[in-house]
């Protein structure tokens, strides 16, 4: 990936949380932050993968989210001064609850070859 690429997929992310915290005012977005942004190779498509604190409420927040892409866009419009702003697509990033599922079968496993029950 070109230095540029990843300058603005920084860019990117910092600003879209930075709009997520201070333009919006919608509370079940209250604990939602964006993790990661993939970026097609003509800059034409974002991808911006989010999780929330509370897992609870995270239908709630995949609601909330489905109408924020355009009002995103124009603030990264703004924001990046960028003529071709990317359209955008927000996926629910489950690395965390991947991470512990792993977890928790590598802990059972291990507890098995102890012999622990």
């Amino acid at each position: 990936m070109s230095s540029k690429k990843s300058i603005l997929l920084e860019k990117i992310l910092n600003a879209s949380n930075t709009f997520i915290r201070s333009e919006v005012s919608d509370t079940r977005l209250t604990f939602v932050s964006y993790s990661r942004v993939e970026l097609s190779d003509d800059n034409s498509h974002a991808t911006l993968y989010w999780d929330t604190f509370d897992a609870n409420k995270r239908g709630d927040a995949k609601k909330a989210m489905d109408g924020l892409s355009g009002k995103l866009r124009t603030y990264l419009s703004k924001f990046l001064k960028m003529r071709h702003t990317p359209s955008i697509t927000f996926i629910y990033d489950s690395q965390f609850e991947d991470e512990k599922v792993i977890t928790d079968l590598l802990k059972d496993e291990s507890d098995k070859g102890k012999g622990i029950s």
